[in-house]
């Protein structure tokens, strides 16, 4: 098997970013008006912040296992309990995988100046079987291609339209124009609302979908035995990607709802939405279709991310074995090739939903469903092992610690432990 220390902080912050940041929830959080400043700021809080620190903490902890949250839950709990952590976080991402390359079907509708595309369901479940087996073979080519086309998706395909949309904002802003999240729906010019208008159940599940989004921080732990000096490298790397999560986040859907009104806003091709009003306001309309190929690249970065994180954890239990020895195969480049295969023939069978059902929203909320419950789920044993750890091994190196000791172990996690139980209980 090749050497793999070749990692750096920046790779794994941008891999990070990829693995958590999908600008297809900007739209989402633009719909909201100014109340989005409340969602980014209340999310992070309960759900980015806690899960960094506990990350970084235990992912320096045993950078120099494989594993990444099977290794944590295992250390804590036992393998067992480890396997059923890391099955969660694979199987919910295999759930999951559909539902960002639909985002990316809607953004090369705009590449081809068909936005109706974007709705066709034969369309968008074409073009998720091709991204994702194109993917799925860039993975098995090694580490060192997957890193490569995640970071640089990350960065093209994320970092770059997120930028570009800000910048827009800004333009739109200092040029005069009107700012339509301060405004209402019905084109009305009643005060905006800086804190949500809770109306019933359905408003308090929203946040808990909000909350999601930044969900995904400690995925590429498994890589962290990549790296020089992971104890220290990994916890910076985190800290890093945490940054740049929540800027784009908070900026980016600020400029959105600046230029789209909110009852304009779709869910799924929104972004796209506001790059063509931007930049057609900015006489840049024949951008278009670049940031629609861009943005379509930054979902597959997104999607390998994935591929190669909860994989590689479920290759570990494999290895341990937890599953069937054929689980365990790897190819010539030390990639664990049979769960890559058995994983893309699930994501192909859940991909034709969008080719059975007529409306594709629905096979698209469906999906986003599925992949929440089970998630929250491995949250919540990731937390419950941070906490174990710090009173059954208080003397084990880590590179980081969260500060204040055991209590402030508990503060944190518990505070990372309330934000799914919230999530999960008005979820359902």
């Amino acid at each position: 098997m090749q050497s793999r220390k070749n990692l750096s902080v920046f790779t794994v912050c941008m891999m990070t970013v990829a693995a958590v940041v999908s600008l297809r929830g900007l739209p989402m959080l633009a719909k909201e008006g100014l109340s989005m400043i409340f969602y980014i700021l209340f999310s992070p809080v309960l759900f980015l912040l806690p899960a960094s620190l506990v990350a970084a903490e235990l992912g320096g902890a045993f950078s120099g296992k494989g594993g990444g949250v099977y290794t944590w839950v295992k250390e804590a709990f036992g393998s067992r309990w480890g396997f059923v952590a890391i099955w969660l976080q694979w199987i919910q991402n295999v759930v999951w995988y559909p539902t960002v390359l639909a985002f990316a079907a809607s953004a090369l509708a705009y590449l081809f100046m068909k936005p109706d595309l974007a709705g066709d369901g034969v369309f968008t479940g074409t073009v998720i079987l091709v991204c994702y087996w194109g993917a799925t073979f860039l993975t098995l080519a090694g580490s060192d291609v997957a890193s490569s086309v995640t970071k640089y998706g990350a960065l093209l395909g994320t970092v770059l339209p997120g930028i570009l949309i800000i910048v827009l904002g800004l333009l739109w802003v200092d040029q005069g124009n009107p700012l339509q999240f301060l405004g209402t729906s019905g084109g009305s010019h009643a005060h905006p609302r800086l804190f949500p208008h809770i109306t019933g159940l359905g408003s308090v599940a929203f946040l808990a979908g909000i909350i999601l989004l930044f969900a995904g921080v400690e995925v590429q732990a498994v890589h962290a035995n990549e790296m020089e000096d992971p104890g220290k490298q990994y916890p910076a790397s985190m800290f890093l990607a945490a940054i740049v999560i929540f800027f784009l986040f908070l900026f980016g859907s600020l400029a959105v709802a600046a230029a789209v009104p909110a009852e304009e806003i779709s869910l799924t091709a929104g972004l796209m939405q506001a790059f063509q009003l931007l930049l057609g306001k900015f006489h840049l309309g024949f951008l278009t279709p670049v940031v629609g190929l861009l943005l379509a690249f930054g979902s597959i970065g997104s999607v390998m991310s994935w591929i190669s994180g909860p994989s590689r954890g479920l290759l570990e239990t494999a290895q341990q074995g937890e599953l069937p020895p054929v689980m365990a195969k790897v190819n010539r480049k030390g990639v664990q090739s049979t769960i890559l295969i058995l994983q893309a023939v699930v994501v192909s069978l859940l991909a034709g939903l969008y080719f059975f059902m007529t409306d594709v929203s629905v096979a698209f909320f469906v999906l986003s469903a599925m992949t929440a419950t089970l998630y929250l789920v491995m949250y919540i044993l990731m937390y419950a092992a941070a906490i174990r750890l710090r009173l059954t091994r208080p003397d084990l190196p880590r590179s980081y610690r969260i500060p204040g000791g055991t209590p402030g172990m508990c503060a944190v996690a518990g505070l990372g432990l309330a934000g799914v139980v919230f999530s999960l209980v008005v979820g359902f």
